[in-house]
C-alpha cells in the first residue's frame, strides 16, 4: 500500500486501510516535538485556493511548514490570471511545474478532478463547490475516533445543509465503510443528495430530539446560501439550531462537531460543554493534513 503520488480528489480514492493509515500518522505528529520535523524539507506544496477559505488554507499551510515544506500560491482567484479567461486546466498545469503536490479549492464541483488530470503533480482536493472535501473528513473521523474509540458501532447525526454541504457528500460514504451508523437531521429542503443518501444501504431521516437522544455524534453543518440558487436562497430554507437547552431535555451525551464556520445553528452557550469538540476538530487539521502530505510525498515519520 502507498499512497505515494497519488492524487486525492475524493473519499474514494482511498481504501480502508489507507484512512486507517493516515489517521495513525497523525496520532503520531500530534504526539511529537514539533521542532523535529523536517522530512518534507525541500519540497514545494502549491496552494490554490479560488474560493475563500480559513481553516483549510492556513491547516495546509502550517502543515506544510511543520515538515518543513515551503508554501507557493494564492487565496484568491480574482487576483489570477483566472479572470483574463485562463483555464482551470492551464493553470493547474503551470503550478505543477513550480510544486511538488497541488492544494486545490474551487468553487465548481469537479474542478479537483479535472485539475488532477492534466497535472504532473498529485492534486488534493481542498473542496469543491458542492462536491466532496475528503480531507475535511478525514479530520472528522480522526476527531471522532480520538473521543469515541473505533467508530464500529457508532452513531452518528448528520445535521443542516445536507444537499450543499460538501463535507457530508465525503463523510457519510466514509463512516459507512468504517462500520459506523448514520442517520440525517436535514434542515428544510437541504436533504442528501440520493447518490449520498443511498450509500450503504440508505440514510434515516429522524427529528433532531431523537438524534440528540440516540446518537453518539451530531455532526452540524450550516445552510451554504451561496451555492444556492437565487430563488432558493430568496424562498429561505430555515436552519436548525443545537444549544444547551436541547442538550440537557433530550439526555443527549453526544459530542458536537461542526466543519466550521459557524453561523447561528450552534448556540455559543454549547461551547464551554465538554461535548463541544468543534474547536478541537480545527486543531485536529494540523496533524492530520501533515499526514496526508507526508503519505502523498512519500515521507516516513
Amino acid at each position: 500500500m502507498t499512497l505515494a503520488g497519488r492524487s486525492l480528489t475524493r473519499i474514494a480514492d482511498l481504501s480502508d486501510e489507507e484512512i486507517r493509515s493516515i489517521l495513525d500518522r497523525a496520532s503520531e505528529y500530534a504526539a511529537a516535538p514539533r521542532d523535529r520535523m523536517d522530512e518534507l524539507r525541500g519540497r514545494i506544496v502549491a496552494a490554490a485556493f479560488f474560493e475563500p477559505s480559513t481553516r483549510t488554507r492556513l491547516s495546509f499551510e502550517t502543515a506544510a511548514h511543520r515538515l518543513g515544506a515551503r508554501v507557493i500560491g494564492f487565496a484568491d482567484g480574482g487576483s489570477t490570471s483566472s479572470v483574463k479567461g485562463e483555464s482551470l486546466e492551464d493553470t493547474t498545469r503551470v503550478l505543477a511545474g513550480y510544486g511538488d503536490l497541488l492544494v486545490l479549492r474551487h468553487p465548481e464541483q469537479g474542478a479537483a478532478a479535472r485539475a488532477a488530470a492534466v497535472s504532473d503533480v498529485p492534486v488534493v482536493n481542498a473542496g469543491d463547490g458542492a462536491g466532496e472535501h475528503p480531507t475535511q473528513t478525514l479530520l472528522d473521523l480522526y476527531t471522532m475516533r480520538d473521543n469515541l474509540g473505533d467508530l464500529e458501532g457508532v452513531r452518528v447525526a448528520v445535521m443542516g445543509d445536507l444537499r450543499y454541504g460538501r463535507t457530508v457528500h465525503s463523510l457519510v460514504p466514509a463512516l459507512h465503510r468504517l462500520g459506523a451508523d448514520v442517520v440525517a437531521v436535514p434542515a428544510p429542503g437541504l436533504g442528501l443528495p440520493d447518490d449520498v443518501a443511498g450509500h450503504g444501504g440508505g440514510v434515516d431521516e429522524v427529528p433532531l430530539g431523537e438524534a440528540a437522544a440516540s446518537c453518539d455524534v451530531l455532526y452540524v453543518t450550516r445552510v451554504q446560501r451561496e451555492r444556492m440558487s437565487r430563488q432558493e436562497s430568496a424562498g429561505g430554507s430555515g436552519h436548525l439550531v443545537v444549544d444547551g437547552d436541547l442538550l440537557r431535555r433530550s439526555g443527549s451525551r453526544a459530542i458536537v462537531m461542526h466543519p466550521l464556520p459557524r453561523v447561528d445553528e450552534i448556540s455559543v452557550d454549547v461551547d464551554s460543554l465538554p461535548s463541544a469538540k468543534y474547536f478541537e476538530q480545527a486543531r485536529n487539521a494540523v496533524p492530520v493534513r501533515m499526514s496526508v502530505l507526508s503519505h502523498i510525498l512519500g515521507a516516513s515519520p
